[in-house]
Order: C-alpha cells, then structure tokens, then sequence
C-alpha cells in the first residue's frame, strides 16, 4: 500500500483544481491555498444580482479543444453547452467578422469576390519584398498588406501590447488569420461550449473531495513547503522566490463595467480597432450563455496596461528582458527539492484553458508514477510556444 502523503497545491485555479483531485483520488491529502475569495482564477464567473446574467468576473473564458479526453474531463463536473465564438469588430465606423473571412474582405473593399478570386487578391496586396518577417507587423504585411493590417491588426495590437507592433515579435501572429469561405467560428476546434452554470461552479465540485482541504484567501510562503512531500506551485514563478531578480513582465486587464437595459450590441465579443478608441473591445455577457434570457445586461469595456505589483496578471510579455529574467528564475528553480511549477503563472506561458487541463492531469500522473523524482518543470517556461 502506497504511503498517503501531504502534498500543498498553491493556486485554486484550473491546474491547482485539476492536479488536486486527481492526487486526492489516489488518496493523498491535499492542501489547496489560494490568495482569493474564490476558486477558479482568472475563470471565476458569478451571477450579477439585478440581472440574474453568469458574468465572467475576470474577462471572457471560451472553451474550445480538439483534446477528447479534456472535453470529457470538464463535462463530468459541469454540462458545457454549444457555443461558438463570433467576434466582431469595429474599424473607422464600420462593423465587420473577425477572424478575417470572405464576406470582411469583400465588404471591406467593395467587392464579390469568390473564394478563388478572394485569394488571389490577397496574395496581390501582400508584401512581398519582406521574405522572413521578424516582427508582428511584418508577418501581417507579409500576408494581408497593409489595409487589412491597419484596419484590423495595427491599432488592436498597439492598445493590447502596449507598444507599436514593429516592436513585437513574429511568433506572436502564429498563424495567418484569414479564411477564404464566410466561416465566422472565431476557432478551428471541434469541441467547443461554455459550462451551464459557470466555471467557479466547475472548479468547487473538481475540489469537492473528502481528501482535499481548500484553505482561500490564504498566502503560501516558500518556508511552509516544508511541512509537505510535495508542493505544486501555479502562483507567480517570481513570487515564489520573492522577486529575487525583480518582477516579469505581464499585462494587465481593466474592466469599465455597465449594464444595459436590452441588448447593447447585439454579440458577445465587440473589438475596436482603432487606436483613438482607449479600450481593446467591449463584451456583453450573456451573450457568451445564449440558453439564457435576461431583459438586462452586464458589459465590460476592455482597457490592456502593465501590471503592476499589486494588478492581476494575465497576459506574460515574453519580450527578451523578460526571457532573460526568467532564465534567471529557472535556473533558482531547478535547485528546489519537492516543488513542481505549473500552470500559466507558475511556467510564464500563455496557456489556454484546455492545455492548462491537459497539463495538469499529466503532471499528477506522473507524480504518481515517479513521486519524488518529480522535475521542477514539465514543460520548461524558456521552450517556443
């Protein structure tokens, strides 16, 4: 009989939750602490009082996997119902379909193109002469030419970012955003939905469990890791050392909240594209739960800045001070007995809900598997994401 060991798990977010439970099943004892009032980080989702609407507290979380077995893993905890992500955007007073698709190209020059034809345009206003963009704004160039760009990626971009997108690496337009069919699902994936009643609910019956304990609006300091066999640690990778080699680098969100009696807008999802509008979109929220009805609304104006010390992180720059610094705090990592880092703060990746899920259960299965032969990292926070 496997020895039943105490192991902390820093952070109630979707990895903290998910690596939990599933070491409390193979029947660990599990201590779950989180500095906030609630569970599920930046996933928290609460009904608003007057107008009964499930608000995502910390901005709009969509899910959406080809990862069967992810899909499977939320749906036992919560009924995720069909949704689809259609986002729209607003460009010099007129509205459009994001992502780039046939009917935002031919209303936005006029044109009836077919798909064929749609194509070949493009291909016209593409830059051509730069043959290996380095930047955002020569990897958009590359491919849509500078209408498109300007309209759609320029000003976004800038709001979101916080500087001009020449100044931006290529990566971070991984892939060409256009479609040359009138497919406005914003993503690719074949499971996607929303969870009935909201994520926070999903999260507390992941940590319903007799063998977990969670313990909120508490802070775990570096010294309590010794009271445990294990710690799992998906809070700020800085902030576990105390920001010995000063702070990375993240944006931060700031959410305008107003409610309206109807509809305001009509879709979940409004961006703005240009840079004299202050905020990066606006979201209504019960759009993003459409087998609802409500009479009122809760929107959010979006505004992107820097995070400061006391500001929510969402966002990890990545930019090449920031990769320095964290080479820094991997290296102090890896010196560390009994800790593994994870999740999106714990590895300073940007990670979408489901990889967030996929990497949480493979790392407590190979806990129970190897147990104190444990890396610090899985998925090392220096690799190309």
């Amino acid at each position: 009989m496997p020895r039943v060991k105490k192991i902390a798990v820093v952070g109630a977010g979707l990895s903290g939750a998910v690596i939990a439970r599933e070491l409390a099943l193979a029947g660990h004892k599990i201590d779950v602490f989180d500095t906030r009032r609630h569970v599920a980080g930046n996933c928290h989702t609460e009904r608003d009082a007057a107008t009964g609407v499930m608000v995502h507290v910390y901005g709009p979380h969509i899910f959406h996997t080809d990862d069967t077995e992810v899909w499977d893993y939320v749906n036992r905890f919560q009924a995720f119902l069909p949704y689809k992500n259609r986002v729209k955007t607003t460009s010099s007073g007129q509205i459009y379909s994001l992502p780039i698709n046939l009917h935002t190209i031919n209303q936005f020059f006029g044109k009836a193109f077919r798909p064929d034809e749609a194509r070949a345009f493009i291909d016209e206003c593409a830059d051509k002469t730069i043959r290996e963009p380095k930047t955002f704004e020569e990897q958009a160039l590359r491919f849509v030419g500078k209408d498109l760009y300007e309209a759609f990626f320029k000003g976004y971009t800038q709001k979101q970012w916080g500087c001009s997108p020449a100044e931006l690496p290529a990566s971070i337009l991984k892939r060409l955003p256009v479609r040359f069919n009138y497919d406005d699902n914003y993503f690719f994936h074949k499971h996607q939905g929303m969870p009935e009643n909201g994520y926070t609910e999903m999260a507390r019956r992941i940590l319903d469990h007799a063998n977990i304990e969670v313990h909120l609006e508490t802070r775990f300091h570096r010294a309590l890791g010794k009271d445990f066999d294990h710690v799992f640690y998906s809070g700020p990778l800085d902030g576990y050392f105390d920001y010995e080699y000063g702070r990375l680098g993240y944006r931060t969100l700031d959410f305008e909240r107003f409610t309206y009696e109807g509809d305001y807008q009509g879709c979940a999802v409004m961006n703005y594209g240009d840079v004299s509008v202050p905020y990066t979109r606006v979201t209504e929220h019960k759009h993003f739960s459409p087998w609802e009805d409500h009479s009122g609304s809760v929107c959010y104006r979006e505004f992107s800045r820097a995070c400061g010390p006391d500001d929510v992180p969402y966002y990890p720059i990545r930019l090449m001070e920031e990769k320095e610094q964290l080479a820094q705090y991997v290296v102090r990592s890896l010196r560390e007995v009994s800790v593994t880092f994870v999740g999106r703060l714990g590895t300073y990746r940007y990670l979408d809900m489901d990889v967030t899920i996929r990497e949480a259960l493979d790392t407590a299965r190979l806990y129970l598997s190897a147990g104190a032969e444990m890396p610090a990292f899985l998925h090392a926070p220096l690799q190309a994401l």
